[in-house]
């Protein structure tokens, strides 16, 4: 995928952009640097990460201490920083492959991510030379670790309502205020601290465990991540040095809103990791476990839970590489020589965050179906706290919630999608208009071509199901669709499956036609994705319909999306079997792209 190329992606424009046209970066095109620092992830997180699993969740802290700077003498902490830093600058797709061998312990990986991505980022986007010449190569060795303060406790998905304050007092800032529910609190040395100067002006600053008026409350009681440090940080007179103000006094939110992005696909990475611990182990049990004479992966509702693991994993790799693939193009598009860099490439990054936000929602959502698919495998040892389901389960949870609700993010791929249109940054209005010329005469299988052409048909006929009805929400509502979640939620829901389905069939086609060895089994992932939710966004776009139309208008409505139903299913039962079939010979997932 060229820079060139890349610059032609424009966030969000997959909706209106026929299947393939699009450069996608897959996971099959990782070159040798890049898996070799994989590789280095995972030997880590395998030889001392993993056997110390059960005293982490204990909240062992120097253990966790420990860990983080061994890997940063591995130069796992710095691979985000600028090599003028003593970091490695490695492109984002190397990064995300490392972080998903780190997030195969679900504390561990809490306590990475938030160090190396929104605890450190900050500083390497908007710092200042002396900021990043101070901090950065302390963060990069892990002699120094960092945590990100946003959250207060009447300001969470409303982050521009913090009550907390910062006054200039002579050559000091005066923090005051408590921020809440702060991961890696407990051993942070660093702190990107959110505040209102003057009570007005939205603002970062870097605050220092030892400066004084800064502390800790008590770690908190959690359901799951257990072996994270969660803790309230206590900011009471609070005195920096004037310098320490991160970026522009008064544009905090594009610090807080930028880092979050980042931190929404590199969730999205870390949520695949998590699966492929899970299905192993799945596999592994379900093989071993005998029930009537017979292992219980022979049995198919069983076979149905791997299979439905597995193809969750595929697209979600899908996905999250073509996300970070664009973002990566999009960053090298400016130099960090330039005096501008950090708000280039952060604007580069925001181009995408319709795609960050889908790979946040899909994938956090996935991790957690896989999990309780993982619970109801292995039947009552699911439940029990010696088996690795219930553990796992539990800390998963969490991640629905960061890095802003499901929720709010729902509300985003929409409401970014729209905003866009309106200000003719997206060819919105035109793909309508077009679609509304082929309901008399819409696409047909027999116009795509290539051996996953059923599919591309599918993903096609999809995208003018969702846009049919998005149309009519936007004539009808208007302005007021902004404030009609539910609605703005039937949308995204189907831009996500669009997405995902798009994703896993170019993936698929590509592996097919280049001979790849596991060919056969992205064929039958992709085509019982794509199979399973087709259907969704033809029940999404008809409700979305019924949401907003009634009577004579609905029944026309819902006649234009029947117009783009022509794609039938397969059997996915056969699928499945194969699947299954193919993950209990190997005993894990088997497309392992390092």
């Amino acid at each position: 995928m060229s820079t060139t190329a890349a610059e032609q992606v424009k966030g969000g424009s997959f909706l209106m952009t026929p299947i393939g046209a699009l450069p996608q970066f897959t996971p099959e095109e990782f070159g040798d640097d890049a898996k070799e620092f994989a590789r280095a992830a995972r030997d880590f997180i395998q030889g001392e990460v993993l056997p110390r699993d059960e005293q982490i969740d204990k909240l062992d802290l120097p253990l966790t201490i420990e860990l983080m700077k061994k890997a940063g003498e591995l130069g796992l902490l710095g691979l985000e920083i600028p090599e003028a830093y003593d970091g490695m600058d490695v492109d984002k797709r190397s990064a995300m492959l490392v972080l998903e061998e780190m997030s195969k312990q679900g504390s561990f990986a809490v306590s990475y991510s938030a160090n190396t991505g929104i605890g450190t980022l900050p500083i390497v986007y908007f710092g200042t030379e002396a900021q990043k010449k101070h901090y950065l190569p302390k963060l990069a060795t892990g002699e120094w670790l960092a945590a990100y303060a946003l959250t207060e406790a009447g300001s969470g998905s409303d982050a521009l309502g913090a009550k907390a304050t910062a006054v200039l007092d002579g050559d000091s800032w005066v923090l005051n205020g408590t921020k809440m529910w702060i991961t890696n609190a407990g051993f942070a040395d660093v702190f990107i601290i959110f505040a209102k100067v003057d009570g007005q002006h939205f603002s970062a600053f870097i605050v220092e465990k030892n400066d004084p008026g800064i502390s800790t409350g008590a770690e908190e009681k959690k359901l799951g991540i257990k072996g994270s440090s969660t803790r309230t940080v206590i900011l009471e007179n609070c005195r920096i040095p004037k310098d320490r103000l991160l970026g522009e006094l008064g544009k905090g939110h594009k610090i807080a809103f930028g880092i979050l992005n980042i931190g929404r696909f590199k969730l999205g990475v870390g949520s695949q990791g998590g699966m492929k611990r899970i299905l192993e182990y799945a596999i592994k049990y379900t093989s071993e476990r005998q029930q009537f004479g017979k292992p219980i992966n022979s049995f198919g509702l069983i076979q149905q839970k791997l299979a439905d693991m597995a193809t969750k994993i595929f697209v979600c790799e899908a996905l999250n590489f073509r996300t970070t693939g664009y973002i990566d193009e999009a960053l090298h598009a400016t130099s960090w020589d330039s005096p501008t860099a950090g708000a280039d490439k952060m604007a580069a990054i925001d181009q995408y965050t319709i795609e960050c936000s889908i790979s946040k929602v899909w994938a956090s959502e996935a991790l957690f179906s896989v999990a309780d698919e993982a619970v109801q495998a292995f039947g009552g040892y699911g439940f029990s706290a010696e088996y690795p389901p219930e553990k796992a389960l539990r800390d998963c949870r969490i991640n629905r919630i960061f890095e802003g609700t499901n929720e709010i993010n729902r509300l985003l791929i929409a409401g970014t999608l729209l905003k866009r249109a309106m200000k003719n940054e997206l060819p919105l209005m035109q793909f309508g208009q077009q679609v509304a010329k082929e309901i008399s005469n819409p696409p047909k299988a027999e116009s795509f071509t290539g051996p996953l052409a059923r599919l591309k048909h599918g993903v096609e006929l999809s995208k003018r199901q969702c846009m049919l009805a998005a149309g009519l929400a936007v004539q009808v509502l208007g302005q007021k669709l902004i404030d009609n979640q539910e609605v703005m939620a039937r949308m995204s829901n189907m831009l996500m499956e669009i997405y995902a389905m798009e994703s896993a069939v170019v993936r698929a086609e590509r592996m097919v036609e280049s001979g790849h060895r596991w060919a056969q089994i992205a064929r039958d992932i992709t085509e019982l994705y794509v199979n399973e939710s087709w259907h969704k966004v033809h029940g999404d776009a008809r409700m979305l319909c019924a949401d907003v139309v009634e009577g004579e208008a609905l029944r026309h409505a819902l006649a234009g999306v029947r117009a783009f139903t022509e794609f039938h299913p397969t059997s996915s039962a056969r699928l499945r079997g194969r699947i299954a079939s193919e993950l209990i010979q190997k005993g894990s997932y088997p497309v392992d792209v390092i």
